[in-house]
């Protein structure tokens, strides 16, 4: 390595999806821990849960188990990105991200957009501070 590049260290979330291509479910580096999107998939057997609120819950779930991987977790979240599939559904994932982040809530962004991985309504994308920072 040069000393031009970062090191960077790939979380491995035993309790999360696997990813269904060719990137990690999260990253630490510099001080944080990069969440790749999650989806409402269940773990146990790789399917997509109905609708958007089992989505959604399980979406937070799954990157709930990535943070624990990476030694943190959802306290420790700064930034947060939802994509729905469509914005009509936002009050319902917006109640069920209530019962995950109670206060202090992290800076977020959510967007509508055409599709998501394996037709799901939502997915989840998450910056955290890593516990050497916190």
């Amino acid at each position: 390595m040069n000393s031009n590049q970062t090191p960077k260290q790939v979380v491995i979330a035993e309790r999360a999806p696997k990813a269904i291509g060719p990137y990690s479910a999260g990253i630490l580096c510099q001080g944080f821990v990069f969440v790749s999107g999650q989806l409402g998939i269940d773990p146990e057997n790789g399917n997509l849960l109905e609708g958007v609120e089992a989505q959604a819950r399980q979406a937070l779930r799954n990157l709930s188990a990535v943070l624990e991987a990476a030694h943190t977790d959802l306290n420790a979240v700064v930034k947060t990105t939802v994509f729905l599939k469509d914005m009509a559904d936002f009050a319902v994932v917006n109640a069920v991200y209530a019962e995950f982040f109670t206060q202090g809530f992290p800076a977020r962004s959510a967007l509508q957009v055409a599709a998501l991985p394996k037709g799901g309504q939502v997915e989840i994308e998450a910056i955290a501070v890593s516990p050497q920072l916190s």
